[in-house]
């Protein structure tokens, strides 16, 4: 897998001094992990709906930001965060009214079979959390995931994230199936993603692996936004139910809106998980994630086992979850994330037509993707001019990324607030760079 979109310090030029003396101490004091994004890193301190400000107050347009779903520091949210955080906060060991208001409201937007919720602080946690329940349920071990799937950092997880690249190796009772890749594949999606599982869950039974779960993003971004055709998991979910493993939904990406076709990405494939994980935009930034599930798996789980999370469902963090759906209901962002994506892929449309380079354009709502390719015949990756275009947006004061396995697909999830003169902007600034750069 190509690194995407990552800061070279290396090749980096044209660097100011105020901010490579930033750059340096970054690197002394967090250590050689974490990384940057772009050629040219941005020193970001102040943000507000679509736009994020840098240190000489610049507005950048922020087109890739899933966490601030309802949009940088909305009003609403800090509100109701700094009311709650000025009055109490504390654990799930006593009696409180906020976690028990959300829960009713959270559930109530989800399938009525998963009727149980359990909060933590991170959709890693949310992912390891199921992970437990599911083995417990079902007693089985083994996972299967895609092949550039990312679903969190715990031991666990990380070992069921092939995205985080070779120097973490996947457990001996995780297996990886292609992603469902309408463009690049071929047969019925769905049929071909479920023999893909069915031959992995053959694969575990014959080294005495016990399957215990298909664990997938349901709109695939990591492996380079899959959303097409609506329905394609329903053969999955049975294959795995058959065996009797658990379908676990991944809605950390495209949950609480993004697709545009209401809360969830799993709605669209016509299935009822068994349990859905979710995160980041359900805080709108603020650390808060969950897991939901059919009352009879928790019940397994909580007769074995105690569950504590000190933060997981704290006062703060139940008041800044019901500002976000507040927000996400009071200024119709489902409809909007529907009306404006469709806009914004009718104008990708447009920009294909002009440049040979736009291989693909898929997504639901404000999840998209545009593949980039040398040559649609072979639909080769044009990965170095996708680098070169997502740098190129920088300069333009637009934040976008890359995802797939050559790095070569736009990853567009920008806030939920996003406009069509935002998506206008947007796409007048690919057709500058993309001629620009001429043909990969």
């Amino acid at each position: 897998m190509s690194m995407i979109n990552a800061f070279d310090a290396a090749a980096a030029t044209g660097i100011s001094e105020r901010d490579r003396a930033l750059i340096e101490r970054r690197e002394r004091l967090l250590g050689p992990a974490y990384r940057l994004f772009y050629a040219h890193p941005v020193h970001l301190v102040r943000g507000e709906g679509v736009w994020l400000y840098d240190a000489d107050g610049s507005a950048y347009l922020d087109v890739y930001n899933n966490v601030a779903s309802v949009g940088h520091c909305h009003p609403h949210v800090v509100a109701a965060l700094s009311k709650q955080a000025a009055t109490l906060n504390t654990h799930t060991r006593y009696l409180t009214d906020g976690i028990l208001d959300y829960a009713e409201r959270l559930l109530a937007l989800l399938p009525q079979e998963l009727a149980h919720v359990m909060f933590t602080c991170t959709g890693s946690e949310a992912n390891d959390l199921a992970y437990r329940a599911a083995k417990a349920f079902t007693g089985g071990t083994g996972v299967i995931v895609t092949e550039l799937a990312y679903h969190g950092v715990t031991i666990a997880i990380s070992e069921m994230s092939p995205s985080l690249g070779d120097g973490i190796k996947l457990a001996p009772h995780v297996r990886t199936v292609p992603a469902p890749d309408a463009y690049r594949g071929s047969g019925d999606v769905g049929e071909v993603f479920a023999s893909h599982v069915r031959a992995a869950i053959a694969d575990m039974k014959a080294h005495g692996i016990k399957p215990a779960a298909l664990l997938v993003d349901t709109i695939f971004s990591s492996d380079g936004v899959l959303a097409d055709p609506a329905g394609f998991l329903a053969p999955a979910a049975a294959a795995i139910r058959e065996a009797g493993g658990l379908m676990i939904a991944d809605e950390v990406q495209p949950g609480f809106g993004r697709t545009g076709a209401g809360m969830w990405g799993f709605a669209r494939h016509g299935i009822v998980p068994d349990i859905v994980t979710m995160g980041k935009p359900m805080g709108n930034g603020h650390p808060m994630a969950a897991m939901v599930a059919r009352p009879e798996i928790l019940d397994s789980f909580g007769k074995r086992t105690r569950y504590f999370n000190t933060f997981g469902g704290n006062p703060v963090s139940c008041a800044v979850g019901m500002a976000v759906l507040d927000v996400i209901e009071n200024e119709s962002l489902i409809d909007n994330a529907r009306d404006v994506g469709a806009y914004l892929r009718d104008g990708l449309r447009g920009l294909a037509n002009m440049h040979e380079i736009i291989g693909d354009i898929r997504g639901a709502g404000l999840f998209v993707g545009v593949e980039l390719v040398t040559d649609r015949a072979t639909k080769n990756p044009a990965t170095a001019a996708t680098a070169k275009l997502v740098n190129g947006l920088r300069e333009k004061r637009i934040l976008i990324s890359a995802a797939g396995p050559h790095a070569n697909v736009l990853k567009i999830r920008p806030p939920l607030v996003f406009s069509r003169e935002n998506a206008d902007q947007f796409l007048a600034s690919i057709d500058e760079v993309l001629t620009g750069l001429g043909q990969p």
